[in-house]
């Protein structure tokens, strides 16, 4: 039982710009409207602290762990709501290189587990409109320092 949310879009920028900015979390308060705080390190098996702030929702606070940091192409962590196998989130970031040296942003979150059917439609739509106002967000900013 999994539920995807997937979106993407086009950064004109190369991903080491986008990547900067991905990685900058002192920045995200600042920029983001949908993750407004990160701390941590960014490498495999760490955990962050992680805040999203959904529109018109209360802010949730996570504590995922790092599956993979690699500069300027993905951050993939996941995250539980208490043991693993209840509900269960991977988060990732892919930046895809163009021809045109572009980067296109592919920003989503599998959600798995027992309580999946039960609580996806509580968060799913608040969720994907969040992760939209982030891409966009992200967009603006990097094309503004490139």
């Amino acid at each position: 039982m999994s539920k995807p949310i997937e979106t993407r879009i086009e950064i004109a920028a190369p991903p080491s710009a986008v990547w900067t900015e991905l990685a900058d979390h002192a920045a995200y308060a600042v920029w983001n409207p949908f993750i407004t705080r990160i701390s941590g390190d960014l490498a495999v098996g760490e955990r962050l602290a992680v805040i999203v702030q959904p529109q018109g929702k209360a802010a949730m606070e996570f504590a995922p762990e790092i599956l993979i940091a690699d500069a300027d192409e993905e951050l993939r962590w996941v995250g539980q709501l208490g043991m693993k196998g209840v509900f269960d989130g991977e988060h990732y970031f892919v930046l895809e290189e163009t021809a045109r040296g572009t980067t296109v942003f592919h920003h989503g979150e599998r959600f798995s587990g027992l309580l999946t059917y039960l609580l996806f439609p509580l968060i799913g739509e608040s969720t994907e409109n969040g992760f939209h106002a982030m891409n966009l967000a992200l967009k603006t900013r990097v094309e503004a320092r490139s």
